[in-house]
């Protein structure tokens, strides 16, 4: 039994499609041609890959199963060529990165940065979920995934993850506040005050080992929505006080130019730390090198000290 990269890629085409018609126009063939490559696919496995009706065209439940593991052999053929042409020379390469929803805001800032120092290396961005961050790295999708803290990573052997950077929890209130008055903001000073919090995955991070009393009242917050930048703007109008990570130069920036205060938030600090990601098993271009190297250094030096700065003390 010989399968064929072509079979594989009109599995893919048609099941992406839903049509011969439709994929045999992406391929560049014949609709017959794309016909005869899906069944020359099922011959040789002995199965049906697709339900056919006079009406529709849907995966059967084995081409179901069998799709994701055809998209990641055609993942690793094509890293298979960007690797082999970037051998010679780290001009020829081409980076794949995935980052979760934090990382991704200061992300595009730190490329513009590599691309001064490797104008021809080109690196790819996709913003995506943190659940579906290590996906993402298993499929060969992307090279390497920069992302927060994964519970799970336990259970992922073929994972590796070195630590990028970490931030502190912080409090953003207006100045004229009574909290502003204070040298020092704790976490039990946030008692019985109006919150604004993020839905999803930020509430249990920041509540992981507080006290009782301060998780019952993060996670019972008057106003939750689903972007800091409303988190900020509502804080800004008075709802009440929000908390966030100074992930970004520009949010305290934007909190000092529109009579915010930011400070850390002590007793205990609580830190979120910040990961590349990679698959274990795979050894990294050098052009994939080069941009790793390049993220480790740039965050060393803007962001794993920053919860030290005067900064996050703006007024």
């Amino acid at each position: 039994m010989n399968i064929s990269i072509r079979q594989l890629t009109a599995f893919i085409q048609v099941s992406d499609n839903g049509s011969f018609t439709r994929a045999s126009e992406q391929m560049y063939l014949t609709q017959s041609a794309v016909s005869g490559l899906i069944k020359e696919l099922e011959t040789g496995l002995g199965i049906v890959l697709f339900d056919r009706t006079t009406r529709q065209l849907s995966l059967s439940a084995v081409g179901l199963h069998l799709l994701p593991q055809a998209r990641r052999i055609l993942n690793e053929m094509q890293l298979f060529e960007n690797e082999a042409s970037s051998l010679t020379s780290l001009a020829q390469g081409q980076v794949r990165l995935a980052v979760s929803q934090f990382a991704a805001s200061s992300m595009p800032a730190v490329i513009a940065q590599f691309a001064k120092q490797h104008p021809e290396i080109g690196v790819s961005l996709l913003d995506c979920s943190a659940e579906n961050l290590l996906k993402h790295i298993q499929d060969i999708e992307v090279d390497l995934g920069v992302g927060t803290e994964l519970g799970f990573m336990e259970t992922e052997d073929d994972i590796h993850a070195d630590l990028l950077y970490q931030l502190p929890f912080c409090v953003v209130m207006p100045d004229s506040h009574a909290l502003a008055q204070k040298h020092e903001i704790t976490w039990q000073d946030l008692l019985d005050i109006p919150l604004i919090t993020l839905q999803g995955p930020f509430i249990e991070q920041v509540t992981a080992e507080l006290d009782e009393r301060i998780t019952t009242h993060i996670q019972q917050a008057r106003y939750k929505v689903n972007f800091m930048s409303t988190a900020l703007e509502m804080t800004r109008q008075g709802f009440g006080i929000t908390l966030c990570l100074p992930y970004m130069p520009e949010v305290i920036d934007w909190v000092s130019a529109n009579g915010l205060l930011m400070r850390p938030l002590a007793q205990p600090v609580r830190m979120r730390q910040f990961f590349i990601y990679q698959r274990a098993s795979r050894a990294l271009s050098p052009a994939t090198i080069a941009f790793k190297q390049f993220l480790q250094t740039y965050f060393s030096s803007h962001y794993n000290d920053l919860h030290h700065s005067e900064s996050l003390s703006v007024k």
